[in-house]
């Protein structure tokens, strides 16, 4: 895979509801804002970062238990909080209108930011996100039952769980180095707890709450999806296309859960078309 300059950092703190918050941005132009899923962070958009800021202001977080920020114990990460922190973060950065992409549980996080808590949206894309029950596999709930026995696992057990983990979300080989940061957060003492926590806390309910609602979006939205995905069905994505009425639609056959790093171009080229400025040349 070809080496793209990478301009993705975590230079900013955000004090959040939900503990401190690792964030960062590059780019002049118009903003648009980036929201990762589990169990990633936003190292997950850093093949996308360089091109996108040639147009874009953009900017990016690690959600609460993710990546480099808070994990404390005692702070909840569920999606209901999760979108609480995404309004609070449009706040931090002065953002009335943004771009917004959201990939997997960012979009759950980023439907409540739009749905419950009125943060308006100039465009908005959804890639192959969690919006709609049933979701979670059978591991995932498994996990969820019996999250003392995993926290206890022994630190190489559990990197092993954590790797074959991410592993079964791609069908395609991705740059080792990628691969390695997707799955450093979650190996330190912190991180095994959080990692767990993730599975305690999901609850469909969190989605129960917009699905209702899909057809109140207020901005034009694009769904992208990798049509291979193991872990959410290529259906999945057709149906939330047709609960969303101004919807466009476009699947990338040989693709899985991550398009941005299994596929950049061809996700940067899908983005260019629907977020540029509709009154440019």
């Amino acid at each position: 895979m070809q080496k793209l300059k990478r301009s993705w950092s975590l230079g900013e703190t955000v004090v959040t509801s939900a503990g401190s918050v690792a964030a960062g941005s590059a780019g002049d132009g118009p903003d648009l804002v980036l929201a990762h899923g589990w169990p990633w962070s936003s190292f997950s958009w850093h093949r996308v970062i360089p091109a996108l800021a040639e147009t874009y202001r953009v900017h990016w977080y690690d959600m609460p238990g993710y990546g480099q920020s808070d994990k404390r114990p005692e702070k909840a990460t569920a999606l209901d909080v999760q979108g609480s922190v995404f309004a609070e973060m449009l706040a931090h950065w002065k953002l009335d209108r943004p771009r917004v992409l959201a990939h997997d549980f960012g979009g759950a996080a980023t439907l409540r930011a739009h749905l419950l808590h009125g943060c308006d949206f100039e465009k908005y894309v959804l890639m192959n996100v969690v919006a709609m029950r049933p979701w979670g596999s059978d591991f995932f709930d498994h996990v969820g039952r019996h999250v003392e026995a995993f926290t206890g696992l022994p630190p190489h057990i559990h990197k092993a769980v954590v790797e074959a983990y991410i592993r079964g979300a791609l069908v395609n080989e991705i740059d080792s180095e990628d691969f390695s940061k997707l799955v450093e957060p979650w190996l330190d003492e912190d991180g095994r707890g959080s990692f767990y926590r993730q599975f305690s806390q999901a609850d469909e309910r969190f989605t129960a709450d917009v699905e209702p609602m899909f057809g109140h979006i207020r901005c034009p939205v694009t769904i992208l999806w990798g049509a291979d995905d193991p872990w959410i069905p290529l259906e999945r994505g057709k149906a939330l296309h047709e609960r969303i009425p101004q919807s466009s639609f476009q699947s990338f056959p040989g693709v899985g859960h991550l398009p941005q790093l299994e596929a950049p171009s061809r996700i940067l080229e899908a983005l260019a078309e629907f977020l540029r400025d509709d009154t440019a040349p």
